[in-house]
């Protein structure tokens, strides 16, 4: 996943759209009533973790405002290098070599280069800077004890002490159970902070220790305008993501990265479903060989993409813009193609493209795969 920064910002200026959650917090730490342990929570890619990260700034820093660090102290500088002292990070781990015990300073150094690139990432991202994208981390006993030494060490720069333990719902049940009690008992001006993907994992008496602070997902106004921003989108191409994006960093970067093997499946789309409308047998018998060429996984990515563009001209027809996510190529397309998938054909595309899909999966030979599916397509396309 690429870094979606192209210049450094501070603190809560680093959280994409969760203004409701930053006010809060920082009302709650300004009146005196910060919990001793968050949990934070909320869907795939809206911030969670570069909210911990912006908080445990805050809470540590010699001179905040009212609503942010002051990102000037040498605190601030600290945290904003990952080399605070008192600001403390946890996360599943594999085992670097056989033997030793396991725990998340084994990885520190990756884990640094990870965030300085971007805290807007997925296990499986985390797990490919391991180099073992196969491998099943977990947060090991051996961590509670680390964060027990930690955490009873006197604060180096004199103010809070912070734990901010990403995904707790990977610790095995030795470590859950042993983090309990710290929780239940922590040191004096000490924070944790646990950045959950699956609340529902995580130990259910620890959950219950911790005050649930839940981000929503990022408005689409929201996200395009920072595509805008920091990657220099056009307002077309940010809004076409951003809408696709269901209020996710992630996925917008995901739908980036997949701009180009989207636009060929949408070229073999139209193809086909011109040539089909024309019953073109010999181009449809062309368009099949260029589709076998592509390899296995890259006809599955297709015929997902074909089910989906079928739904979306159905969706169409009902001319109710919010029920649509199509770019605006895919729109352009609709204005004329809709009217020829409609309750008469849609179920039976579906399922043909379903059928496709089995039968990729199965290896069957991809020539014959795509050719039924462009020869059937002609009279489910002609059933107006």
């Amino acid at each position: 996943m690429n870094s979606i920064y192209t210049k450094k910002t501070e603190g809560f200026d680093a959280v994409i759209g969760q203004e409701e959650a930053v006010r809060m917090v920082t009302q709650t730490i300004h009146a005196g009533r910060l919990p001793h342990a968050i949990m934070v929570c909320g869907p795939l890619g809206c911030g969670k973790l570069a909210f911990a990260m912006a908080l445990a700034k805050y809470v540590c820093c010699t001179n905040p405002t009212s609503d942010n660090s002051c990102g000037e102290c040498m605190s601030c500088r600290m945290a904003e290098k990952l080399e605070h002292p008192d600001i403390h990070y946890v996360f599943p781990v594999i085992r670097k070599k056989e033997g030793s015990s396991i725990v998340s300073d084994d990885w520190i150094s990756e884990w640094r280069q990870r965030l300085k690139r971007s805290p807007y990432f997925t296990l499986a991202d985390w797990c490919s800077d391991m180099g073992d994208p196969n491998k099943q981390p977990l947060i090991y006993t051996s961590e509670s004890n680390e964060i027990q030494r930690k955490l009873s060490l006197k604060s180096a720069m004199g103010g809070y002490k912070v734990a901010i333990i990403w995904l707790p719902e990977k610790m095995n049940a030795e470590c859950a159970n042993k983090l309990l009690k710290l929780v239940e008992e922590p040191p004096e001006k000490t924070l944790f902070i646990m950045v959950s993907e699956e609340p529902e994992n995580v130990l259910p008496t620890l959950a219950g220790r911790t005050q649930r602070i839940n981000l929503v997902p990022i408005a689409q106004d929201i996200l395009a305008q920072y595509l805008i921003s920091k990657l220099g989108l056009t307002e077309a191409d940010a809004n076409d993501i951003a809408r696709l994006s269901e209020g996710s960093v992630l996925q917008a970067m995901q739908n980036i990265s997949l701009s180009d093997e989207e636009k060929a499946c949408f070229d073999s789309f139209t193809t086909l479903m011109r040539q089909a409308w024309r019953r073109d047998i010999r181009s449809l018998k062309d368009w099949s060989e260029q589709m076998a060429s592509r390899g296995r996984e890259r006809h599955k990515i297709f015929l997902r993409y074909a089910a989906r563009m079928n739904r979306e001209n159905f969706m169409a027809n009902f001319k109710k813009p919010d029920l649509n996510y199509m770019n605006h190529e895919e729109a352009a397309f609709a204005v004329r193609f809709a009217p020829f998938i409609n309750e008469r054909n849609v179920n039976g595309i579906e399922e043909l493209i379903e059928e496709a899909i089995v039968h990729i999966e199965q290896n069957v030979n991809p020539k014959m795969v795509f050719f039924d599916l462009a020869v059937r397509m002609i009279v489910l396309i002609k059933n107006r």
